[in-house]
C-alpha cells in the first residue's frame, strides 16, 4: 500500500476498514508442527516472574507440553510445591522460529492460562535489542516487547488488553475507530514507563474465565507499514469464515471494525517494527501480576510469590490449549 494514501484517508477519517489487503496463508502451525516450527526458551524471565522456564525435552517429559496431530497444550506445573529459594514454577515458553514483517496471524485458541498469580501471553517481537523492532501484544498480557503487539492479561481476570511497544517517537491519536477502548497512547518505552499503548477490549470474554468458559475464540493480528490492527472473536459468536475454517486467503476487509487500531499519523509503523518472531508464553506474578494492589485487587490471596510456591493445585487450569497459529502474508 500506499503510504501516501494511507496517511490521507487516516488524515481524513482515521477509519481502520480503508483498503483492506488480500493475504495468503503461509505457515499454518498445529499439533506436532510446533514442536519443529517453535523453539522452548529456557531462559530468565525478562518480566521477572515466579517462573522457571524449561526445555522441550523437559518440557514433554512433564507433560508441560503436549502435542498431537490437531493440538498443542503448553502448561505450568501443578503439582509440585516449591522452594522460596528456587527458582519458579516449571513453565513454557516458546518462539516461532520464523519472523514476520507485513502479515496477518490468526490465533485459534479453546483454553488460555488462568488463576491467580496467572500472567500468559500471546505476542510478536525481536528479543534482541527490545524494543528497536517493536513489539505487539495480541492477548492475555500487558506485555508486548519491541513493537508489536499481544494478547494478554493477568489473574485470570478480563478483559484483553493489545498493546504495542516501540522506542521513542511513537503515539497514537486520542480518536480512532475501534471497538476497544485506548488506555495509554504513547507507546515508546522510555516515556510510558513500559506501559506502551494499550487498548483494552469491551467483550467481557476476551480472556481468562469468562474466554475458556465460551470455549475460547480467535484473535487476529493485521500488521502493515502504515498501521496494526487486532481483532478478537468469540467462538460462540460471529467469526468471518476465512478466519475459522484456516482458509488459503483471508481478506481482512470482511472482518469489521478492529477491536484495537494503531495507525501511522503519529508514528512511523513500518520504521519503529521490524522482522519479529510469534512467542506464547505462561509465567507467574512478575511486573504485572505480581504487584500488590493488581495481585490483590483481582481478590488474590496473600503475596503473589509465596502463594505460586505453595499451591501448586491452584494452577490445575493454567494451561494454553492451542488448535492452530496461522501466518498469512
Amino acid at each position: 500500500m500506499h503510504l501516501t494514501f494511507a496517511l490521507a484517508v487516516a488524515a481524513a477519517s482515521l477509519a481502520p476498514t480503508a483498503f483492506a489487503e488480500v493475504f495468503s496463508l503461509t505457515d499454518n502451525h498445529v499439533g506436532k508442527d510446533f514442536l519443529t516450527a517453535f523453539t522452548h526458551e529456557a531462559i530468565a524471565d525478562p518480566t521477572h516472574g515466579r517462573v522457571n522456564y524449561v526445555s522441550q525435552a523437559t518440557a514433554l517429559a512433564k507433560n508441560l507440553t503436549w502435542a498431537n496431530s490437531n493440538t498443542l497444550i503448553l502448561r505450568g506445573d501443578y503439582k509440585t510445591k516449591i522452594s522460596a529459594s528456587g527458582p519458579g514454577r516449571d513453565s513454557v515458553r516458546i518462539k516461532s522460529v520464523k519472523t514476520y514483517d507485513k502479515h496477518v496471524t490468526v490465533f485459534d485458541i479453546k483454553h488460555m492460562p488462568e488463576g491467580c498469580g496467572t500472567w500468559p501471553a500471546a505476542w510478536e517481537t525481536t528479543e534482541n535489542g527490545w524494543p528497536n523492532s517493536g513489539e505487539v501484544d495480541i492477548e492475555p498480557c500487558i506485555c508486548f516487547v519491541s513493537g508489536l503487539n499481544r494478547v494478554e492479561g493477568v489473574n485470570g481476570k478480563g478483559p484483553n488488553q493489545s498493546t504495542l511497544h516501540t522506542n521513542a517517537y511513537c503515539n497514537m491519536p486520542a480518536s480512532r475507530t475501534q471497538t476497544g477502548v485506548a488506555v495509554s497512547n504513547v507507546c515508546d518505552v522510555v516515556a510510558s514507563n513500559n506501559v506502551g499503548c494499550s487498548v483494552q477490549s469491551t467483550t467481557p470474554n476476551s480472556f481468562g474465565t469468562s474466554f475458556n468458559a465460551n470455549g475460547g475464540g480467535f484473535y487476529g493480528m493485521e500488521r502493515r507499514d502504515d498501521l496494526v490492527k487486532v481483532w478478537f472473536f468469540p467462538r460462540s459468536g460471529s467469526v468471518p469464515n476465512d478466519l475459522k475454517t484456516g482458509a488459503k486467503s483471508i481478506d481482512t476487509g470482511g472482518w469489521g471494525t478492529p477491536n484495537a487500531f494503531f495507525p501511522n499519523t503519529q508514528c512511523d509503523i513500518g520504521g519503529h517494527f521490524g522482522s519479529n518472531n510469534i512467542i506464547i508464553d505462561l509465567t507467574f506474578c512478575g511486573d504485572w501480576a505480581g504487584i500488590p494492589s493488581i495481585y490483590n485487587g483481582a481478590g488474590c490471596p496473600g503475596d503473589c510469590a509465596t502463594y505460586v510456591n505453595d499451591n501448586p493445585s491452584a494452577f490445575k487450569n493454567a494451561y494454553w490449549w492451542i488448535n492452530a497459529v496461522r501466518v498469512y502474508t
